[in-house]
């Protein structure tokens, strides 16, 4: 009974981290384009710089959202 339990639990808890690591990576990337856009509108002549480093910032923190999630699925299936 008590290994049936242990399972569910591993189970609640690695959906529970998938899903806060999917919402957190969307927060943030909402933050950087948020952030970027204000720093296009102050100065429109950088505008290239900002988004090259608006987009590697936002796949940086795609990846790492990536790998928590696939950290927390490996807690539900091992």
């Amino acid at each position: 009974m008590d290994l049936i339990l242990l399972d569910a639990v591993a189970n609640a808890g690695g959906a529970i981290g998938a899903g806060l690591a999917a919402v957190g990576a969307g927060i943030g990337i909402g933050q950087i384009g948020k952030g970027a856009l204000e720093s296009i509108a102050r100065q429109p002549e950088a505008s290239n710089d900002i988004r090259a480093n608006m987009i590697l910032t936002a796949a940086l923190v795609e990846g790492a959202a990536l790998f928590a999630i696939i950290v927390g699925f490996l807690a539900m299936v091992l």
